[in-house]
C-alpha cells in the first residue's frame, strides 16, 4: 500500500498542487485502500461503489464526493484504470449569513484588537481562513490601498481592497508588529484555524446572536451584502477568487433583497 500511496503523492506534487489537497487526497486513498484490504476486495469500480455506498451512510454527500474525487485521481493516474461512478447528489443548503447589524455588533463587542482588526479583515475583504491566517506584512500595500492573497485555493495570487473604514487601524496595527506573519499567534508562528474559530464563536456568543456561524459566514456574507448593494456578480468573482461564475452564483439565491422587495398580493385586499 506505500509504494500505491508514493506513487499518489508524486503524481500529485508534479502537477503542483497544493498541500492542504495532497494531504486531502493520499487520506482519502489511504482510507479506501484501508476498507478493500480489509474486505479483501480488488481495486476495481466495485470495490469504490461499496466504498461510496457505506460512506454515504456517515457522511454528507459534498464530503463523500470530495472522497470519490481523490478516488478517482488515484485509479486513473496511478493504477492507470477509468472508472465511471456518478458523483452523490448534493444537499442544496443556503449558508448562513449575517445581517450588517449583527456584524457591526459582532465587531463592537469584540475588544481585543487583534481579534477585532481579523473578523473586520474577514468581512471587509471577503477572505477565506486560510487566507487570513497566511497573510504577511510584505502583502499589505498602503500606497495602493491593497492586500495580496498569495496563492489562494486553486493556486492563484489575487488583490483585494484594504476598506476605507479600517486603513488608519490596519496601519497602526502594522507598526506594532513584529513578526513578517501579519496576525502571529501569542506563542509564535501562525494562528491555527481553530483559533480564528474560536474567535468568533466566543463573539456571536458574547453579543446574543443565535446562528451557526463560523469564520466562512463572514465571506459569506460579504459577497451577499456586495450583491444586494448592486456589485456586479463578476467583480464579486475576481474578489473572491472564483474559478467558475457558477460558485459565485449561489449569492443569488441566498439574496433575501429581491424577495423583500416583492409586494403580496394579500396587501392589495
Amino acid at each position: 500500500m506505500n509504494g500505491l500511496i508514493d506513487k499518489l503523492k508524486r503524481e500529485l506534487e508534479i502537477r503542483n498542487f497544493s498541500r492542504k489537497t495532497v494531504k486531502s487526497y493520499v487520506y482519502s486513498v489511504e482510507k479506501f485502500l484501508e476498507f478493500s484490504e480489509n474486505k479483501r476486495l480488488g481495486l476495481n469500480e466495485n470495490s469504490v461503489k461499496d466504498y461510496i455506498q457505506i460512506l454515504l451512510k456517515k457522511q454528507n454527500p459534498s464530503t463523500v464526493s470530495a472522497n470519490l474525487s481523490a478516488i478517482e485521481f488515484f485509479f486513473f493516474n496511478v493504477l492507470k484504470q477509468k472508472i465511471n461512478i456518478p458523483h452523490p447528489k448534493r444537499n442544496k443548503t443556503i449558508p448562513v449569513i449575517l445581517t450588517s447589524e449583527e456584524i457591526k455588533r459582532l465587531i463592537d463587542f469584540t475588544n481585543n484588537i487583534k481579534h477585532k482588526l481579523i473578523i473586520k479583515i474577514l468581512y471587509g475583504c471577503g477572505l477565506r481562513v486560510s487566507e487570513i491566517i497566511n497573510l504577511k506584512k510584505e502583502d499589505i500595500n498602503f500606497n495602493e490601498g491593497l492586500i495580496k492573497i498569495r496563492l489562494a485555493k486553486g493556486r492563484k495570487d489575487r488583490f483585494v481592497k484594504i476598506p476605507d473604514s479600517v486603513f488608519n487601524e490596519l496601519k497602526n496595527y502594522y507598526e506594532l508588529v513584529k513578526e513578517d506573519i501579519l496576525f502571529p499567534s501569542s506563542r509564535g508562528g501562525k494562528l491555527t484555524t481553530a483559533t480564528i474559530r474560536k474567535i468568533i464563536k466566543n463573539s456571536s456568543k458574547k453579543v446574543g446572536i443565535k446562528k451557526d456561524i463560523h469564520p466562512h459566514s463572514l465571506r459569506h456574507s460579504f459577497a451577499t451584502h456586495l450583491l444586494e448593494a448592486g456589485t456586479d456578480l463578476r467583480i464579486i468573482q475576481k474578489l473572491l477568487g472564483h474559478s467558475d461564475i457558477k460558485t459565485t452564483q449561489i449569492y443569488l439565491q441566498v439574496s433575501n433583497q429581491s424577495i423583500k422587495n416583492i409586494k403580496s398580493p394579500l396587501d392589495n385586499i
